[in-house]
């Protein structure tokens, strides 16, 4: 997918994720914003081999990709640098935030398939099920990727939901971003009141 193709999504939903002078200090060698961000793994020609065994770990919120086999995307920016996720809300996040790189390859994790872990796909040709009863993974809204249209038709028949493609559902993520973040702060905010209520108890 083309940068200049993301850049019109971000329009299209409202989301501001770069200035000129944002985008011009992530050219420099910095460790100011948003540099910082770039992916830190060194480049991979082939990123989507063993990609569980190399990277663990969400760079963004350090969730486990092994555990969130189903809902993990990988993305190969142009440079051949990695970025794992552990769902396409984080990758939303990356794509945001990492405008000086264009991504190469876009995969997720095909859940037309049984196979522990799932087998990555191609983004660009998986079906996402959208808002079904599946429960999401960073989000309330739950988005599931399959590698055919026919496994997500047969999906949407026992979970309900909309069928959409890779750039209709990351539309979806840009949008539902604000309200997932509210809530993760909000949920992290009454697990520090609890502990302290907890500690004045003891």
């Amino acid at each position: 997918m083309k940068r200049r193709d993301l850049f019109k999504l971000s329009l299209a939903t409202g989301v501001g994720i770069a200035t000129p002078v944002a985008h011009a200090a992530c050219e420099k060698e910095t460790d100011g914003t948003p540099a910082q961000f770039l992916p830190k793994k060194p480049a991979d020609p082939a990123p989507h081999e063993d990609d569980i065994g190399k990277y663990p770990n969400c760079p963004y919120c350090g969730m486990d990709r092994r555990y969130n086999h189903r809902s993990r995307m990988l993305i190969q920016f142009s440079n051949n640098l990695p970025d794992p996720l552990c769902s396409i809300h984080c990758a939303a996040i990356s794509l945001a935030i990492n405008l000086s790189l264009d991504p190469k390859a876009i995969w997720v994790g095909d859940n037309a398939l049984n196979d522990d872990p799932v087998p990555l796909v191609d983004a660009a040709k998986a079906t996402f099920l959208v808002g079904s009863d599946i429960p999401g993974v960073m989000t309330q809204n739950s988005k599931v990727a399959y590698g055919t249209p026919e496994a997500a038709r047969a999906a949407q028949k026992s979970h309900g939901g909309q069928l959409m493609d890779f750039k209709q559902v990351l539309k979806v993520s840009f949008t539902d971003l604000s309200d997932d973040l509210d809530r993760m702060r909000n949920a992290r905010e009454e697990r520090r009141k609890r502990a302290a209520r907890l500690k004045q108890a003891q």
